[in-house]
């Protein structure tokens, strides 16, 4: 299992390449971060910071969409950094929830969102695509790689990330769920003919290692409120006990009163009262670093091959260094961090 990071870009950018130079000295391998335009500062702009000052990380946004930036302009942004930095990049795609709607917009349809997957892939790794009934093709990409992984809960969307996708990002860490999320990526994939264990399955959830249960929930909570927006939408869209989403997934959102997404995946936020310690139980990973092993072995088993930390909460430096010293050496072999470098134009973090 490999294990990826994900911030908001929160100014100062400086600090979002701090964490993820940390992260790589704890063994991370992925750093990813969210993409809304208006919310948080512009990501792309913050990756060729985060390459140029580690040495493998691999950056991507969990998740960016197909209409704030069209697919050419992705596909060309993701080419330069991989020119500049040798193909560390990854496209985490969605049909864009908070960028969409904080600017008045629906998201994205599931016909738009395949076909930019391809429109994407293809420009970024030098190939010739049709863009609005046009060819084209970047002349000056060579050797371009760049997977897309798409985010997904709905069937008709898992489905889609089965046939069309590299990888698939499931924003919860729900074992049962993720058990019938995979199997539904698998089987879309095996139906398009494709090999469905070439589909990298990736889990993102809040993670906390702490004692105090009842703090590392309240951090968390918040994640309960980003996954309800998905959830009303599919509730909308299938019934509540339409046989086609487990009410494993559904059923807590029938208190959700709506979403202020100046709140959106932070701690504390207001709009996430509904959402129950169970909840948050089930997706998140908190308590000591044991629990979090234990989960996560769980997850593994289920045929997860990375989880990405999502560290919006009030002790990021801590928890990063906590999966650092106990959790990824544990489930990769690797030995734990050395010293923490030295930020530029700072002292070293503690460890």
């Amino acid at each position: 299992m490999e294990f990826g990071l994900v911030l908001q870009t929160d100014p100062p950018a400086s600090e979002v390449v701090g964490l993820m130079r940390r992260a790589e000295q704890n063994g991370f391998r992925y750093g990813w971060t969210f993409d809304s335009a208006v919310l948080w500062q512009e990501p792309f702009v913050i990756y060729s910071q985060i390459l140029e000052h580690t040495q493998d990380l691999v950056v991507g946004p969990m998740v960016t969409n197909p209409s704030t930036r069209t697919p050419e302009v992705t596909a060309s942004t993701f080419a330069t950094l991989n020119d500049m930095f040798g193909n560390r990049t990854v496209c985490g795609i969605g049909r864009g929830d908070s960028a969409m709607r904080v600017a008045g917009r629906t998201p994205d349809t599931l016909a738009r969102l395949g076909a930019s997957i391809d429109v994407i892939r293809d420009l970024a790794e030098g190939r010739e695509a049709d863009v609005g009934g046009r060819t084209l093709r970047i002349p000056w990409v060579k050797d371009g790689r760049l997977p897309v992984w798409m985010a997904a809960y709905g069937p008709k969307a898992l489905a889609l990330a089965g046939r069309k996708a590299d990888g698939f990002i499931l924003q919860l860490a729900d074992p049962y769920l993720t058990e019938w999320m995979v199997k539904a990526v698998r089987d879309a994939a095996a139906e398009a003919g494709r090999d469905p264990s070439a589909v990298t399955i990736c889990v993102a959830a809040p993670a906390y290692v702490s004692a105090d249960l009842a703090h590392a929930r309240e951090q968390c909570r918040w994640f309960g409120g980003m996954v309800g927006n998905h959830v009303a939408d599919l509730v909308a869209r299938y019934g509540e006990h339409s046989g086609k989403v487990p009410e494993a997934l559904t059923a807590y959102v029938k208190e959700r009163q709506g979403y202020d997404y100046r709140h959106h995946g932070r701690a504390g936020n207001p709009d996430t009262a509904f959402v129950p310690d169970e909840i948050v139980d089930r997706f998140c990973l908190v308590g000591p670093a044991a629990a979090h092993l234990d989960k996560l072995r769980t997850l593994k088993d289920l045929g997860v091959d990375q989880f990405a930390l999502y560290a919006m909460h009030d002790a990021r430096e801590q928890v990063i260094d906590a999966y650092g010293a106990e959790v990824i050496p544990a489930l990769t072999g690797s030995p734990g961090p050395g010293p923490i470098p030295p930020r530029e134009g700072g002292a070293a973090r503690p460890a």
